[in-house]
This record gives structure tokens, sequence and C-alpha cells, in this order.
């Protein structure tokens, strides 16, 4: 849409009466309340960046292209279908034309209950404005939404007789209507009128369509619900030549012939629409099942949660991957961390990706840059097994990365990495945050199929993500969500476990459905209000309502009842309801179950009153609301497994851990022994090498029998005693050392054995004295190979004493998570709205109030000026002070014009309270604010008109 045309569709006339119909947006914005304003900001937030100047400027910015179509993917499926209905008819629409469209010309009772509500949802965020007798859509929508042959609309209706006649020649539309034996006439207008009006009259086409051969009906029958065009021959078949001949088929381009809109109506029954969908798709369970095993299956999936998040970066602390130069983490090296984890690729993805987001995984920034626990790592092991979950589980639902693209493909055919750039989806936590709340509106227990979520979900935002690659990735966030939640121990067995229901409050919300203001279909949202059904009474209209402050009136100021703060109605926690106060006389009632429609609401509405949604606020609790976070670790802790201080030791040389290890127990396990299968109880197994690992830690075989027997409650088997005793009498034989490196041992003949093994060869050993070997290879990989041969050589510094060998901590710098990346602006809050209304309120009453002109300038007065200047008031310097101190004395406002110290200038209406020093201070209606003045930057000041 032009510039010009948004600004002449929020072009406000200065003599609108406030009785009158709105003639434009932004009167009809002018005649909201304050809470209606807010609506609208809330709905819209990309309204607020930045804030506008008045009402006017609202309008403007509320028609442009780019916050119409943010606002059209926010639309559920019903209303956005009613949005296409009122694009395909006429501007103005009176609303009985729109419920003729949507609910065809029999009726359809479930689609005439919610339009009205479906209504009230378009002009609260005004992208509909007018009166039940003159619903008008904004232009830029209707642009979007009317079909054309580029762009067709699901409604599947073709142009009008008058568009697609617009290159007709008059001799063709004579002929049409000779063929039709309607009266012939040379006005081309009068033409397309006359056809129009045989087109529209149900008894005169019925009486048309009855003379048509059956042929002809089934090609009509091919288009009625379209595409609306179709192919024809230079020679076309007999059927297609007499709709031709009668008009039933516009020629469209020169193989082209089109449906007019008016002939698809009537075959239709007057529907815009072939199947209506005022009631969202249900969520109902699948299947059922007892809370206690949905919440001790979630605990279990949970514990395996943080289980797998510490395998890893214990695992990666003692070294972790190269980072690529491109960013994010190889192939081969994401193959090997789901090789450690025991897992498919896409799932150990996914914990690196949460790892990340939750600051515990970071890249080291050194010049070989590699990734390694952080220093919050050391500190989230130190929580509680609950509140680390907690942790992870919060960050899972705001992250906006997207585990699953890992693997895929970007825009430029490159391929996306696990912890790499370009996973960022904005779309991705108000989806998380949208399936879960779908789930919680289920019974405790209670799983839905997965496919009737993705429908709910389609019904809600059908045109977010626009195209069929947008739509299919907003179903595979979904999908993704579904079996995140069930991996990370926030559902169980398909449903939300009672730890999971109540974090969900512990999320900011994004934007989603039940998270903002104006989204029709979503438990949790305010209700809209249903406007628009004739014969209700209108809105009241009056003072503000008690308690609400307003802005210091001023005489000839008329207030602006603007209200310090709006409060936004916030749904209470899942896990503590509260009765709602009873509504006042004639508010709807809530929907008594989550998936009640709230386009069923019904709610008073005049003719040009704007109806803003009437959600009911929660009754104050009786006490402190208690943390979502702290109410899930409170459920959940009872849930997970107490650590357990000993193990159960077995002759084959295994030892099972009935439970979680305590951690001191578990480090020094996973050192002497190692993991042979996990699970409710994890299986460790000694073997020579682990043993030595032991030994190589600095540990001796008494200090390996006494950590058996004080943390096994069965006695040590002999077996296990052997093989400690054996590996360390052993340990330490053989000393290996660095010239390059060298090999000594007091038995002369243990060295004869080693040089005569083959296996020794790749190591070039020759004997420097009896008791000596020097090796060409480095010291690391001469113990490898001895130990590859099945000796139990250390290594020794350079003063001959035996090197401890323990894993390396590596850690990061300080590291701050990655902050999520949101799509569009953030929701306002209370405190943002109240203010954006008094700003824009005030400026809007600074630029509509009526004031004396002043007298014309000299011509040499107007030169001086300048570009720019020449709408602001002139006076000279004496009589600029006289005017300003008169108004102090009388406490009444003036207009000035005011140039600041950057040259730019502006015209304000202020209510001056001082004059002294040069300076005067004066409450800004335009800025709602008291400032100060300097008296001689003051172009000039005139007095306001009497009221």
């Amino acid at each position: 849409m032009a510039t010009g045309d948004t600004e002449r569709e929020a072009h406000v006339s200065e003599d609108h009466g406030g009785t009158a119909a709105p003639r434009t947006l932004a009167e009809a914005l002018r005649a909201r309340g304050d809470e209606g304003l807010a609506a609208l900001l809330r709905a819209r937030p990309d309204l607020l960046a930045p804030v506008p100047g008045d009402l006017t400027q609202l309008a403007t910015r509320a028609g442009t292209r780019a916050s119409v179509v943010r606002a059209l993917e926010r639309l559920d499926r019903f209303t956005l279908q009613t949005a296409e209905a009122l694009a395909v008819a006429s501007d103005p629409v009176p609303y009985p034309v729109l419920r003729a469209l949507m609910a065809g010309e029999g009726g359809d009772p479930p689609v005439e209950a919610a339009l009205p509500g479906a209504v009230a949802v378009l002009r609260e965020q005004a992208l509909v404005w007018g009166g039940d007798d003159r619903l008008r859509l904004v232009r830029t929508a209707r642009e979007l939404l009317a079909p054309s042959p580029q762009h067709p609309s699901p409604t599947g209706l073709g142009p009008t007789v008058a568009e697609a006649t617009a290159g007709m020649s008059p001799g063709r539309l004579q002929e049409i209507l000779h063929t039709l034996d309607l009266p012939s006439t040379h006005d081309p207008v009068s033409a397309v009128a006359a056809l129009t009006a045989l087109f529209t009259d149900r008894a005169r086409m019925d009486a048309l369509l009855d003379q048509a051969p059956a042929d002809a009906l089934g090609v009509l029958d091919r288009l009625v619900w379209g595409p609306p065009y179709g192919e024809v021959t230079a020679n076309p078949t007999p059927p297609v030549r007499w709709l031709r001949d009668r008009g039933l088929l516009l020629p469209a381009t020169a193989r082209t012939v089109a449906l007019p809109r008016e002939v698809a109506l009537h075959l239709r029954g007057g529907r815009a629409h072939r199947t209506p969908e005022p009631v969202p798709p249900p969520v109902a369970p699948a299947r059922e099942y007892r809370p206690q095993v949905v919440d001790s299956t979630a605990a279990g999936q949970a514990y395996t949660a943080l289980a797998t998040a510490e395998e890893l970066l214990k695992k990666w602390g003692e070294g972790g991957p190269s980072v690529l130069r491109a960013g994010g983490l190889s192939v081969r090296d994401l193959k090997r961390a789901a090789v450690l984890l025991d897992v498919a690729e896409p799932v150990a993805a996914f914990w690196l990706e949460l790892l990340y987001a939750a600051g515990l995984l970071a890249s080291d920034g050194q010049a070989d840059e590699r990734y390694a626990p952080t220093p919050a790592y050391d500190e989230w092991l130190e929580l509680p097994a609950a509140r680390r979950w907690a942790r992870l589980a919060t960050t899972w639902l705001t992250a906006t990365r997207a585990p699953g693209l890992v693997g895929g493909q970007d825009a430029k055919g490159r391929t996306l990495s696990a912890l790499g750039p370009d996973l960022d989806r904005g779309a991705a936590p108000e989806v998380r945050r949208r399936v879960l709340d779908l789930l919680s509106a289920l019974p405790p227990g209670a799983a839905p199929e997965p496919e009737a979520v993705l429908a709910r979900l389609r019904w809600e935002r059908p045109l977010r993500g626009a195209g069929e690659a947008g739509a299919e990735l907003r179903a595979r966030l979904a999908t993704w969500a579904l079996d995140e939640a069930e991996r990370l121990g926030v559902t169980g067995r398909g449903a939300l476990s009672a730890h999971g229901r109540a974090l969900l409050g512990s999320a900011p919300g994004h934007g989603g459905p039940g998270a903002g203001a104006g989204t029709a279909g979503a438990p949790g949202a305010p209700a809209p209000a249903a406007a628009g059904v004739p014969g209700t009474p209108p809105a009241p209209s009056g003072p503000p309502a008690p308690g609400i402050p307003s802005t210091p009136s001023t005489p000839g100021i008329p207030s602006t009842g603007v209200p310090s703060t709006v409060t936004t109605p916030t749904a209470p926690a899942p896990t503590t309801p509260t009765t709602p106060e009873a509504p006042p006389a004639g508010a709807p009632e809530p929907p008594s179950a989550p998936d009640a429609h709230p386009h069923t609401l019904p709610t008073p509405s005049g003719p040009h009153a704007l109806p803003t949604p009437q959600a009911q606020p929660p009754a104050p609790a009786t006490g402190p609301r208690p943390d979502p976070e702290e109410a899930a670790v409170a459920l959940l802790a009872p849930l997970l497994p107490e650590p357990v201080d000993h193990v159960l030791l077995q002759a084959d040389l295994t030892a099972v851990a009935p439970g979680p290890l305590r951690r001191p127990l578990a480090d020094a396990l996973a050192v002497l022994a190692d993991v042979e299968s996990k699970g409710g109880a994890t299986v460790y197994r000694f073997t020579p090498g682990s043993v030595r690992r032991a030994l190589d830690a600095g540990q001796s075989a008494a200090d390996l029998h006494a950590f058996l027997a004080a943390h096994s409650r069965t006695p040590v088997p002999q077996p296990l005693s052997y093989l400690v005793d054996d590996v360390a009498r052993r340990h330490g034989h053989l000393r290996v050392g660095a010239a390059s490196s060298y090999v000594r041992c007091d038995d002369d003949t243990v060295l004869g054995e080693i040089l005569a093994d083959k296996r020794s060869a790749s190591l070039r050993l020759r004997r420097l004295a009896p008791t000596v070997l020097a090796a060409q290879a480095d010291p690391a990989a001469l113990l490898a190979g001895l130990r590859s041969m099945g000796f139990a050589p250390a290594a020794e510094g350079d003063e001959g004493d035996v090197l401890i060998t323990r894993a390396p901590a590596r850690r990061t710098p300080p590291r701050t998570p990655p902050a999520p990346v949101p799509e569009g602006p953030p929701l306002p809050d209370a405190t943002l709205l109240g203010a954006a209304v008094r700003a824009i309120r005030a400026g809007d009453l600074a630029a509509t109030v009526t004031r004396r002109e002043p007298a014309e300038p000299t011509e040499p007065a107007a030169a001086r000026q300048g570009p720019g200047r020449a709408g602001l008031p002139r006076t000279s310097a004496a009589e600029t002070l006289a005017t300003v101190q008169a108004a102090a004395l009388t406490n009444s406002a003036v207009w000035i014009g005011y140039v600041n110290a950057d040259g730019a200038a502006s015209q304000r209406v202020i209510a001056p309270v001082r004059v002294e020093g040069g300076f005067v201070t004066a409450y800004d209606h335009t800025a709602d604010e008291v400032r100060t003045y300097a008296l001689h930057r003051i172009t000039g000041v005139a007095e306001l008109a009497d009221e």
C-alpha cells in the first residue's frame, strides 16, 4: 500500500463529532477507552517501537504492510476466514452480509455463534473498524487477502464481474447482454451493473441455470470451489461456449477464463468458504494412566537426563572436541558424543544444545579452540538433583535454538552443525509452551495423540511461517517439543507430569497463545468480546471508573482520563487454582472447558462501539504465590532416588550400584572400574586396566583394599583382591622416562622379553645398559605400547619418582549463556502499556486541540521562520513573555512553537506554572510531564480557543 493511502486511511477530521460514526481508523481508535488502546498495543506490540506520537500515527503504523502481516499471522483459522470473507465483499460490509458469507443462505448456528467473537478480535487488533452497518477491513489487509491471479485466496473465489470485464470491449458486453435478453446499453458501467444485478438475483440465476446443459453445469461444478480459472482452446467445447456467451465464464487472459465471484457465490449458497471452522479441533485424551505412573516415569527420565548431562560434561572436561572454523561441532565429533552417550546422533545434538543453552558448556576461546564445561557446571553439580533438573527444564522452555535442525541445510545449502550458528528459531519457545499448555488442559494422566496437538496448532496459527517450508517447520517444532519433553522428563508416557505442570509458570511467555492478548482460540488468553451483533445495546461511555487517576486538568484542556497504570489479567498457576471474582452485570461468562471457543462469548456492543476483550482478573490469593520452579522442585524431589553410599561386589569382578551413588564414591569408582551397563542399577567391571588407572592416580594396593571394604555391603571377593594385588605388584616394575624416551627395569630378563616381542618393533627400542632401553617414541606412545603388550609400566619424572596421572579438569573462562533470539518484539508489561497509552493520549490531545490562529506574520517575519517552521506561531519576545506570564497567573494553557538546541522545531501545548530567569516551567500536555523551556527558543505563543 502506498504511503499516501495509509495516511489518508489514518487521517483525522478536525470536525469529527463524538456521536458520529467513525470515518477513519484514527477516529475509531480515538473512540476507544484506555483499556481498548492497551489491548491493541498488547496484541500488536510492534506498534510500540517507537511509541507513536498520537493516535493518527498509531493508525498509520497499524496499517503498514509489515505490521498487518504480523497481525494476520497471529489470527486463528476462523478469525482469518472472517477477514478473508470481508476481503471478498464490497467495502464497507454490513454485518448481515458478512454473516451470510460465513454461514451461507441456509444459516449455520455454530458459525453464527462464533462470528461476533471473530469480529471482536479483528476490531481489537485494528484490522477491522466501523459500526455493524459499515464494517471496514483496513486497506492493507484487503490487498493481502483479496483474491488475484498471482495470489489466489483460500476462499477459492475469482474476480468480480467488474474486475473481469475491466478490459473487455463494449461490443462484447453488448453480445452478452443480448444473449441474456437484458436491455442493451452503450455505457459499459451500466452493462456491468446489469450483469452484476442478474448474477446476484437468486430467482433469475436459478432460471438461467435451469436452461444450462448438463455438461456446462459440470464445468461450473469443477470451478465453483476453486481454483476459479481454467484454460480454453481457440475453439472451445460447446459447454464452455454456452457459459462464455452468457458471461458465466469471463476471459482472464487469451487462453484462460474465470468464474465470476458473484456466480460462484450463487452456486455455493452464499458461502465464502467451503468448510468454515468456528470451533478449534479438540485435543482429547487418547490414553489414560494413573497420575502416579506418569510422575514416576517422568522422574525416571529426569534422573536419566541428569546422568546423561553429567557423563557428557565429565568426559569433555578431560578434553573436549575442537570447534569448527565456522563454529559448531564436526559430524565426527557428534558421532563420538552419540557413541559415548549410547544414543542416536539427533538425541546427542539435543543434549549438547541444551547444555550449551544452560551455560554449562562453551568454547574455551583459546587459539586451539575446544569445547569444555564452564565454571557454572561446578556450581550446578553442587545443587540438589531436582533443582539441577529444574534449571535444565526452564532453559529448554525458553531456548530459541532448535536441535532438530542439526544435520539439515540452511538456505545456502550449508549443513547445520550442532552448537553452530543459524539454529535459532524464534517460534520454538512459543510452540513448546503451547504444546505443554494443551497437555496441561487435559486431566492428569491423560495423553493425547500427537496428530491432535498438531491439528490444534495448525488451527490456531494457519498463516504462521507462510509457505510450505514455514508450515512444515512449525509442525516439526511441535513434534520435537513432544519428543524432547518426554526425553527431559517433563512428560511421562505422553502425559504431562505433576512437576512439569508446575513448571509451566516459571518460564516467561513468548507471545504464544495463552501468553498474549488478542489471541483467539487459546486457553488462558483473554476471551474477546463478541462485537458486531445487531440489536445489542451500545457500549457505555462516560468518565473513567473511580479510582483511576487522570492527567492534571487545565482550563481549556479536557482531561484525558488516562490511567497511571494498565493492569493485565493474569491467569492463575495450574497448581494453584483460584476462583474468579463474580463478573459485573452484563459481562460475558468465561468458557467452562479448555476447548470452549472464545468466539462464542457475546458482549454488549453498539453499531459504532469498538469493543475490547472483557477478561475477568482472578481473585486475590489468600497468601503469597509460590514460585513455580520451587513448586516443581518440591514435587520432583521425592520421586528421585536418594543417593547411596555403598555397592554390592560380586565374584565375577563386577560391582552393582543399587541406586545413584554419592558423588565422592561415584568419582572414585569411575577411576577404579569401568561402567558395563547403565540403568536403575549401574554395573561396574574391574579389569587390570582399570586397577592400573587407579594406581596411576596415586592410590596404593592398601588404599584400594580399604576403599572396597568400606563401601561394599558384601565381603570383598577373593578374585578381586587377587586382581588388585597382582596389578599392584607389577605396577611400576617398568619405568618410562623422556630421553626421547627410555625404559628401565631392575630385572634385565623383562627387558629382554620386551626386545624379543615382535609387537615392540614400532617402538624402535635398543639396549643402552643391562637395565635400560632407549626408544625413539615419545613417553606417551611408549607407555601405551607397553601396556598393549600386557605390561604395567609407570611414568617417572626427571628425579626418578613415579608421576601420578589424574584426568585434567578443563574449564572455560566464565561464560554467559547464549541469549534467546525472540521472534518479534517482546510483549509489553503493564507499566509500559500504561505509559504508552498516556503518551499517545497526551500527544493526540496536543495535536487535535482547537487553538486561536495567530495573526498573519509580516513578510520578513515569515521569511525568518525558515523552511519547516511556517506552521509555528510567531510573536515578539515581549508578547511571548507577557502571554506566558498571564497564562501562569490564570492557570490556563497556551500553544507555543519551540526550537531546540539541534534546530528541530515543534508545536506544544503547555500550562505555564512559573516564569523566571529567562525560563518557563510548564506542564507539557504533548509529553505528559513537567518541563522547562528557554524563553528565547520559543518562536511564538497563541491562546487556545474557548471551548
